[in-house]
């Protein structure tokens, strides 16, 4: 009888035992494990450290970056305790560093609030990481324990007598399970900032000792809270009222505490957390926050007659219209939608900010009248230009292919009808549009030309970008729309998505670079989802040829340029030509095609979201109308410049 390899039994199941399940599936527990999977075992680690700081016993967090790559955290919390669990007869440390779902945040009378809820945050940055070294100071005494992928290397150590306390763990990620190990300043930088800003009171201090960072580092520390968060994240726009508004309040064990202020601008931002967690998705607190804000306001609007003389209904939109806000609630138990946190569930809570929320707005309302009529008139703004928006909308998607209508002239499309393998590249020029098209794979691939610089986004009326072509053309050819939320959020529906990569391929120039910021602000601001789908990227094309007699290769930076000069001119960087390329269309459309377009050999970037408020921010300072916000970026940043002269 023929043995059946496929066949499957008892034999078949496996039973992971300890970390092991957490080496094997990764992306279960941290998300991926790119640069944001690497980055999330800091939120791991620091998170234990603020959560000693909610429960009132910790002031002082210290992480640095140290010269391998390693990240060292520490606090002077009370420190993990170091007894022997009665049950599982092994050190409390050891149990909390091996052991999946163990940790104090189960236990009420220790954590009233806690980000760290699954109890997998410091045993899956134990189980991903190559070393880690934890040290504990609690009673007068010093404690040790060393760990290799998860597993101790020796049993929990006491190794001096000390006055202080708390906890510091050393780890180094695992070269194994990470694609990188290489930690970026900017993303703890602005993560930590957010902290501070989100626990008043605390400090929290950050130190790069790699030798390239030059003793770079930063000390975190906000007494005000929101309130200054809400006015650091508005500090490129203009204030529509002098300060602004506060909410504090408890109900049922939620805390809740929202800073709001409006300005001129048309963007809405609203950044939530639950327990110091950033919910990127929003949950139940953010809709508690903005049923609260329109009902309120249109509730005064209406009983000072304020909406009388207009002839369209308001909508939540237009409550939000140039409004900044954060919305922070301390949950005891939060019921979170995946190990990443990205939204509350919770539906009691709901109820709970949209009557704190409301509350507060009422009285405020009443107490300001001169900011209460300049908000309502910001708001009768906001409901006019949405009615002409909603018309330009209507118009594009009523052209859309999908719907009915026809593509854009422009567009060069691809003979396939799966999204999932087909690309457009947003392409800048019609000459280099031209040699695309030319180049391109014309199964899988689609070209869009656009024509000069598209409007900027960050300072134009909703209307008036969708009468913008080349943006109408971008609708028309992605096939997307928007529709309304059950809380009258606009949302982006890419359920009929035509092409499942938007990659976005501009000249390595001055020009190009502003073309390519001008289209990623349209993105960001009106097509974020597309962007938090993974399916936006940006193309790199190559900058220099290098040649000597029949060898050429290509090099997209100078030090890939050098490197190649001296390999191919025998040690003598002098004897090679060079070819810059400042265009895209200064290529033929085979060049094109092997250095930019071909899947098998083209370099492309994925544009990623790491921290939304820092994006936000920094969208503003370099896309909108306040010029010394971004004078002052420039001359700070202008050491990173690489300007061609």
């Amino acid at each position: 009888m023929t043995q059946n390899n496929n066949e499957y039994s008892a034999s078949s199941i496996q039973a992971l035992e300890g970390l092991e399940a957490v080496r094997r599936r990764p992306g279960m527990y941290i998300g991926s494990t790119d640069t944001k999977g690497l980055h999330h075992l800091v939120w791991e680690v620091v998170d234990n450290a603020i959560d000693e700081h909610l429960a009132g016993h910790c002031t002082d967090v210290y992480v640095k970056i140290l010269k391998d790559n390693s990240i060292f955290v520490k606090d002077n919390g009370r420190g993990i305790p170091v007894d022997i669990h009665e049950k599982l007869q092994k050190s409390a440390l050891e149990v909390v560093m091996t052991v999946l779902h163990a940790g104090g945040k189960f236990d009420k009378d220790s954590y009233k609030v806690s980000g760290g809820l699954h109890g997998v945050g410091v045993s899956c940055v134990n189980a991903l990481s190559s070393y880690v070294r934890v040290e504990v100071e609690r009673d007068g005494k010093k404690y040790m324990q060393e760990y290799q992928r998860g597993k101790p290397i020796a049993d929990v150590a006491q190794i001096g007598e000390t006055s202080n306390r708390g906890t510091s763990v050393i780890f180094t990620p695992d070269f194994e399970i990470f694609e990188t190990l290489i930690y970026n300043y900017d993303i703890l930088a602005h993560r930590l900032r957010e902290l501070s800003y989100l626990n008043s009171g605390l400090n929290i201090y950050l130190t790069d000792e790699r030798e390239e960072a030059d003793g770079r580092s930063d000390h975190f520390y906000s007494e005000g809270g929101l309130l200054e968060f809400a006015k650091y994240l508005d500090q490129t726009r203009t204030p529509l009222c002098e300060k602004p508004i506060y909410v504090k309040g408890k109900q049922e064990n939620v805390e809740v505490e929202v800073a709001l202020q409006y300005n001129t601008g048309y963007q809405e931002n609203v950044f939530s957390y639950v327990n110091n967690i950033n919910t990127r998705e929003g949950g139940t607190h953010v809709s508690g926050f903005r049923r609260a804000l329109a009902r309120t306001f249109k509730q005064y609007g209406d009983s000072n007659g304020l909406f009388s003389k207009l002839k369209i209904e308001i909508s939540g939109d237009d409550f939000r219209e140039g409004l900044t806000g954060i919305v922070s609630v301390k949950v005891p138990e939060p019921q979170f939608k995946g190990q990443t946190k990205g939204e509350l569930g919770n539906s009691e809570v709901v109820a709970i900010v949209s009557r704190i929320v409301g509350d507060a707005l009422t009285a405020y309302l009443d107490q300001n009248p001169k900011e209460a009529r300049r908000i309502i008139e910001k708001v009768i703004l906001a409901a006019t230009a949405r009615e002409a928006a909603r018309k330009a909308r209507e118009l594009v998607q009523r052209k859309n292919v999908l719907s009915g209508g026809g593509l854009p002239g422009k567009l060069a499309d691809c003979s396939s009808k799966s999204p999932a393998e087909s690309e457009l590249f947003l392409v800048e020029g019609d000459s280099a549009g031209g040699t695309a098209k030319q180049g391109r794979n014309r199964h899988f691939q689609a070209i869009l030309p656009l024509r000069g610089k598209i409007l900027n986004v960050e300072k134009a009326l909703e209307y008036k970008i969708y009468e913008n072509e080349e943006i109408k053309n971008m609708f028309t050819a992605l096939g997307v729309n928007f529709f309304e939320d059950e809380d009258g959020v606009r949302r982006l529906n890419l359920n009929k998505l035509r092409y499942h990569k938007v990659v976005i391929m501009c000249d390595a120039d001055v020009d190009g670079s502003h073309i390519t910021t001008l289209i990623l602000t349209f993105f960001y601001r009106y097509m974020v989802e597309l962007i938090e789908r993974g399916h936006l990227f940006i193309a790199r094309p190559p900058l220099y040829l290098v040649k000597k007699g029949k060898e050429a290769r290509y090099a997209w930076n100078d030090k890939e340029r050098k490197e190649i000069a001296i390999e191919i001119g025998g040690g003598k960087e002098d004897s090679v030509h060079f070819q810059r390329y400042k265009g895209l269309g200064e290529m033929n459309a085979e060049q094109l095609w092997e250095t930019t377009m071909d899947p098998a050999r083209r370099i492309l970037s994925r544009v990623t979201i790491e921290n939304a408020t820092e994006a936000s921010y920094y969208f503003s300072i370099l896309m909108g109308d306040d010029v010394p916000p971004r004078r002052e970026f420039i001359e700070t940043h202008a050491h990173y410049a690489k300007i061609d002269i």
